[in-house]
């Protein structure tokens, strides 16, 4: 029997069956950093999209029209306020980033774990999907709706980035939370969270859903344990487009309660009720649905890039713990 370690590759059981809450926070915020930086454009125009009423935009004689397309909006912010205002709230974002996806893909396991089957361990369809939901519903209660109220409040200010002496109201993030809480308090950036939840709690039910589901079939498939990257880029895409086609209508009117200023003694249900009432009676059904491409094209894109470099991330952390945890191991003779 001869012994050498160096020839001995590293046993696949010895590599962690679980990631900890450091690897998520790791691969999750690295995943959500990426995504903000590709997709933020889109979700600026997205929400400018959002927030115009169409019927009440007033016409100016020799004025150029309301661009309605999400390029021609896209072109019209960059011309008017310069390209850093597709930037808008991306300090917001990026802030909230790290821990929003540490919390999703964390809480996510979690669920997963307690949905498991007590004697396979394995966990069905419908147990991803209810762990999805879960996730959904503690992201937006921890981090996003906070990190929503105060990204819509900098990407709705129209004012020009390349125009010194045009001052905005918030001048970034850390400003525009300090002066909402000032102004309206605190619980303003708390405006929305039902419907933040409901719509964070149905995308990440489906997203979920879709993506294991796909990636178990794939990897059947192919008969591999670890998808290539470009696969699990796909996967992402297919899985983030599902969500937003599902809660448009959410999503808008979720946006036009956060961008609107506070007034005492309202309600959240009443809020609702007149944003909805005054959306349909004024603009029409469609506008529920208005800022859908773009936000399409900025979530499965986001979800396609998250997935991608979670997985990679998450591989290589794993990989180093594994080493890590060999290079400590006594010497072993192998057969």
């Amino acid at each position: 029997m001869a012994s050498s370690k160096s020839q001995s590759p590293i046993p696949a059981s010895s590599k962690p069956q679980k990631a900890g809450l450091t690897t998520h926070l790791l691969a999750g915020g690295t995943a959500g950093l990426a995504e903000a930086l590709c997709c933020h454009p889109l979700d600026t125009i997205k929400v400018r999209m959002q927030l115009t009423n169409m019927r009440r935009a007033p016409a100016i004689p020799g004025a150029p029209a309301m661009p309605k397309s999400f390029l021609g909006v896209g072109r019209r912010i960059v011309q008017r306020e310069g390209i850093l205002a597709l930037y808008k709230g991306l300090g917001a974002v990026a802030t909230g980033m790290v821990p929003k996806m540490a919390i999703r893909f964390s809480s996510f396991e979690l669920y997963k774990s307690w949905l498991a089957d007590t004697e396979t361990g394995k966990v069905s369809t419908t147990g991803v999907f209810f762990a999805g939901l879960g996730a959904g519903i503690t992201e937006a209660v921890a981090v996003v709706t906070p990190m929503d109220v105060v990204k819509i409040r900098l990407q709705a200010q129209r004012h020009s980035t390349v125009d010194p002496m045009d001052v905005p109201k918030y001048r970034n993030a850390l400003h525009a939370a300090y002066t909402i809480v000032k102004e309206e308090g605190a619980m303003t950036l708390y405006k929305g969270v039902a419907l933040t939840a409901l719509r964070q709690a149905t995308n990440q039910a489906v997203n979920f859903t879709v993506y294991q589901e796909f990636k178990r079939i794939a990897r059947q498939i192919q008969g591999i344990e670890e998808l290539p990257s470009y696969q699990v880029l796909v996967l992402g895409g297919i899985s983030g487009a599902m969500g937003p086609v599902s809660n448009a209508p959410i999503d808008t009117i979720k946006t036009r309660i956060q961008k609107a200023t506070s007034v005492a003694g309202e309600s959240g249900w009443k809020r609702f009720v007149t944003v909805t009432r005054d959306i349909a009676q004024k603009e029409g059904y469609k506008a529920f649905y208005r800022g859908l491409t773009p936000r399409v094209l900025r979530v499965a894109p986001g979800q396609a890039i998250t997935f991608m470099v979670y997985e990679k991330v998450k591989s290589w952390i794993d990989l180093w713990n594994s080493r890590k945890q060999h290079a400590q191991l006594p010497n072993q003779k192998y057969a």
